[in-house]
C-alpha cells in the first residue's frame, strides 16, 4: 500500500507515561480534581446515547457566545482544542504552504502541519523559555499561511503578555491566520498577559482557543472551544470530522461553565501548590522558568533522561522531551516532598554551569 512519504514517517502522538500504583502520574497535565459537583450526573442526563448528538453543538455555543459577547456563529466546539487547531491548518494550509510556530513548544504542532502537507517554521525560543516573538514575525513570508501563539507555552510556561501580542500582530499580515492557543488560561494570576478575548474582536484574522480539558477537569469528554470570524470558523467547521462533540461532552461543558466559582476555588488551589513545589525546587538549586499553567518545566537538556530518572525513582512520572527537559504536571499535593528530594539529587547530578543550575529564571 502506497502512504504519503511524509505521513509514513511522522510519529504518533505519545501521551504522557502512566503510573505505577505507588507513583504519581504527573506527565499529562491533568486536573487531579474530579469533574465539579453535579457535572456527571448532567453529563449522562437522560441515558440517551443511543441517538447521535447535536453536530453543531448549539447549546454550548450560544452559552459561550453568550459569556463572550460574541454572535454564536463567531463560536466553535471541537473534540478538544487539538482538533480545532488541526481544522484550522486543514482550512489555510496545503502542500508548498507554511506554518510558524514557537518551539519548543505544544508537541502536536509539528504532525498537525505535517498532515495538512504544509512545512513547518519552528522559530526558537528565547534563552529564557519564551516566544521570540520578533524572530517569529521575521519568519513570515509569502508562503506563510497560519502562525500559533501557545499563551502559556507549553511545556515551558512562559506567557505572551498585552504588549508584545499586539506589537507583534501589527506586523502580521491581516491574511495570515494567527491561532492563539490558551488551553492553560485558568492557571494565570499575571495581569499582563495577554487578553485573547478582546483582541479577537479587533484582529479578524484572530481565533481564540480556549477548553474544558485543564481547568474543568473534563480531558477524558473531549472539548474545547474557539472564538473567532464566522468567516474563519466557518471553514473549520466545513474541515472537521462530523458529531465529534458527544453529547456528554457538551452536557458536561455546559454544566461546568454554571459552576466557575467552584472550578477557580479548585484552580486557587492548584495555583498555590504550583508556588509550593517551584519553590521547594528552586530552593533545592534548580534553576526554573516562571510557571503560568499547571506544571513546572525543568531544562534539563541532554540530561533529560537522567532528570526524569531521579523522579522516577521518587515515584513521580514526568513528561521527558528527550534532548529537551522534563515537565511535570501540578497535581496531588504529595509531589511536594517528593519533587523536594528528588531536586536535591538532581542537583548533585549535574555538572556545574548546566542550565538547570542556579535558582529561579526570569519571570516571563
Amino acid at each position: 500500500m502506497r502512504l504519503r512519504p511524509e505521513i509514513a514517517g511522522l510519529p504518533a502522538y505519545r501521551q504522557g507515561r502512566p503510573a505505577a500504583s505507588d507513583a504519581l502520574k504527573l506527565s499529562s497535565n491533568e486536573n487531579p480534581f474530579p469533574p465539579l459537583p453535579g457535572v456527571v450526573e448532567a453529563a449522562v442526563g437522560d441515558g440517551a446515547i443511543n441517538r447521535y448528538p447535536d453536530a453543531t453543538a448549539a447549546r454550548l455555543r450560544a452559552a459561550l457566545a453568550a459569556r463572550f459577547d460574541v454572535d454564536v456563529d463567531e463560536v466553535h466546539v471541537g473534540a478538544g482544542s487539538v482538533s480545532l487547531i488541526a481544522q484550522l491548518l486543514l482550512a489555510v494550509a496545503g502542500a508548498g504552504d507554511e506554518v510558524v510556530y514557537p518551539w519548543r513548544s505544544f508537541e502536536a504542532y509539528p504532525s498537525l502541519v505535517t498532515v495538512t502537507g504544509a512545512t513547518s517554521v519552528q522559530v526558537p525560543l528565547t534563552a529564557d523559555h519564551r516566544h521570540d516573538l520578533d524572530a517569529m514575525a521575521d519568519a513570515i513570508g509569502d508562503r506563510t499561511r497560519a502562525v500559533i501563539v501557545c499563551s502559556p507555552n507549553n511545556p515551558t510556561g512562559s506567557i505572551v503578555t498585552e504588549t508584545e501580542l499586539r506589537s507583534f500582530l501589527d506586523r502580521v499580515p491581516e491574511s495570515v491566520l494567527v491561532i492563539l492557543d490558551e488551553a492553560y488560561r485558568e492557571f494565570v494570576v499575571d495581569p499582563s498577559i495577554a487578553d485573547g478575548a478582546s483582541i479577537v474582536r479587533e484582529h479578524p484574522n484572530v481565533v481564540l482557543l480556549r477548553t474544558f480539558s485543564k481547568a474543568y477537569g473534563l480531558a477524558g469528554l473531549r472539548v474545547g472551544y474557539a472564538i473567532g470570524d464566522r468567516a474563519l470558523l466557518d471553514a473549520a467547521r466545513s474541515t472537521a470530522i462530523p458529531l465529534a462533540v458527544t453529547g456528554l461532552a457538551e452536557n458536561a461543558a455546559l454544566e461546568s461553565l454554571a459552576r466557575d466559582d467552584e472550578m477557580l476555588e479548585r484552580v486557587s488551589v492548584l495555583v498555590g501548590r504550583r508556588s509550593e513545589q517551584l519553590d521547594a525546587v528552586r530552593a533545592a538549586g534548580l534553576r526554573v522558568p516562571e510557571p503560568h499553567g499547571n506544571f513546572l518545566w525543568l531544562d534539563a537538556g541532554e540530561q533529560t533522561g537522567a532528570v526524569a530518572g531521579v523522579l522516577e525513582r521518587h515515584g513521580i512520572i514526568g513528561r521527558a522531551f528527550p534532548g529537551s527537559g522534563v515537565r511535570i504536571s501540578i497535581g496531588e499535593q504529595e509531589a511536594t516532598a517528593r519533587l523536594t528530594a528528588a531536586a536535591a539529587e538532581i542537583v548533585a547530578l549535574l555538572e556545574p554551569g548546566h542550565p538547570l543550575l542556579g535558582g529561579p529564571s526570569r519571570k516571563g
